[in-house]
């Protein structure tokens, strides 16, 4: 892709699933990666990754739900980089399955933390220093849930159709300052949160079958399907777009 060599990018929630797979994609970009993630050990395991690939990536611990401790873990990245943010990849996201009215109010605010306050607290400590700059690409991973709707996500859905509303304003607020922002809607992925979600065995199985059935192109997606639609946002090719939700679902929503 164009323009990336030699940017600097945070991605949250990097330390597995479709956060490793943009991580590792942007470093062999030539990108140096700040691997957030709350689980340090994971965050590490990104980040070497990344430099055997012969990448620049620093694995930095970080709890998005906590305001003053992404503060702290930008500040951290950008002095070890060397050099402001380019590139904020808003990934980081959870989620437990279960009917709405089974719910309560701990469980939304766990759910809201990560999924809503997190990406605002880390765009919110990114974005400042890309508006001074007046250069900077934001590129939220929200889900096609926020979009159409998911049972058994009612507070995530929520929080993702949130998400894609948030950027569609920021785009406008950061677009003198040409700072973009987007937002990828991922279909059901082969992910670790996935196999949480759908669980093993024959019922496991009989979810998944289903879910494939529903899919134009015949399969659920992997990390990888999103990873190469961030390069292509983050990168030149991508400098007129912002504002913008895409599905990367292999058909399964199809928005106008």
């Amino acid at each position: 892709m164009r323009g990336l060599k030699g940017k600097s990018a945070i991605v949250t929630g990097a330390g597995s699933g479709i956060g490793r797979a943009i991580a590792t994609r942007l470093g062999t970009e030539g990108i140096t990666v700040g691997v957030f993630d709350i689980n340090a050990e994971s965050a590490a395991e990104t980040a070497k990754a990344i430099e055997s690939a012969g990448g620049k990536a620093f694995a930095v611990t970080c709890d998005i739900t906590d305001y003053s401790a992404v503060t702290a873990a930008v500040k951290s990245f950008e002095e070890k980089s060397g050099q402001g943010t380019d590139v904020l990849v808003n990934n980081a996201g959870w989620d437990s399955p279960m009917p709405f009215l089974k719910t309560d109010e701990a469980f939304w605010k766990k759910v809201t933390a990560i999924n809503w306050m997190g990406p605002l607290h880390v765009t919110h400590a990114v974005a400042q220093g890309m508006a001074t700059r007046k250069s900077g690409r934001i590129i939220n991973i929200a889900s096609d849930a926020g979009r159409v709707g998911s049972t058994g996500e009612v507070v995530y859905s929520g929080c993702k159709g949130a998400t894609i509303a948030f950027a569609k304003a920021l785009a406008r607020e950061l677009s003198r300052a040409t700072v973009t922002v987007n937002t990828i809607c991922p279909g059901p992925t082969d992910t670790p949160a996935m196999a949480a979600f759908v669980g093993t065995g024959e019922q496991g199985q009989k979810i998944r079958d289903a879910m494939v059935k529903g899919v134009p192109l015949g399969r659920i997606g992997t990390p990888d399907d999103c990873a190469g639609m961030v390069a292509f946002l983050a990168s030149d090719d991508a400098a007129f777009m912002t504002g913008q939700t895409i599905s990367v679902s292999g058909g399964l929503t199809m928005h106008g």
